[in-house]
């Protein structure tokens, strides 16, 4: 099974990262959820990304998942929920040892932190197609479709869909998520 480091939003580390870790754990697979927020979190969206760049900054976020990583050093999957999607695309492209990157909600360029996307590393996005939060990030998803990366595309306006709980969850598609993931996990783990 895999191990992986899963990168919360811009919620913070919330009851709703943690349910689902506890399904990717429920099945196998070693699952951690580092705290790039230090244990704050926040109600709503532009309440966390206002600390995230006012307080904490894009290299503090950054700083704190490679601590993660090297606290880690088997992960091989990295799994980011919008915010957390910049560590996870970071991670995946930088270390070595990766094999996945899967951004929910999330889409960067591949020449972000490396000029390309590393041979051998999965990369899998799901997005919604009338998030208003991914007006940015759907065209550089369907760029990357069919080159380097899986595109998934759900119907829908919600930003936070996999955050059980909160008022964005959508069941259907986070059960859609999970089960690709999973595919995409056993498929990297051969």
């Amino acid at each position: 099974m895999t191990e992986i480091l899963l990168f919360h939003h811009a919620l913070g580390l919330t009851d709703g990262v943690r349910w689902l870790a506890g399904h990717l754990d429920d099945a196998g697979h070693t699952v951690h959820t580092p705290d790039l927020f230090a244990g704050r979190t926040f109600g709503t969206i532009e309440d966390g990304v206002a600390h995230a760049e006012q307080e904490v900054g894009v290299a503090g976020l950054l700083e704190r998942a490679d601590e993660a990583a090297a606290t880690h050093p088997e992960a091989t999957g990295f799994l980011g929920i919008s915010l957390g999607a910049l560590p996870a695309y970071r991670l995946a492209q930088t270390r070595p040892s990766a094999r996945a990157c899967i951004a929910v909600s999330a889409a960067l360029p591949v020449d972000h932190f490396a000029p390309h996307w590393p041979a051998g590393v999965a990369l899998d996005l799901h997005l919604k197609s009338s998030d208003p939060w991914g007006e940015d990030d759907l065209p550089v998803a369907w760029r990357l479709a069919g080159e380097v990366a899986e595109l998934y595309e759900y119907p829908g306006d919600q930003h936070l869909f996999t955050e059980h709980g909160h008022p964005d969850f959508d069941s259907v598609a986070t059960d859609l998520v999970l089960s690709r993931t999973l595919a995409t996990l056993e498929r990297i783990s051969d």
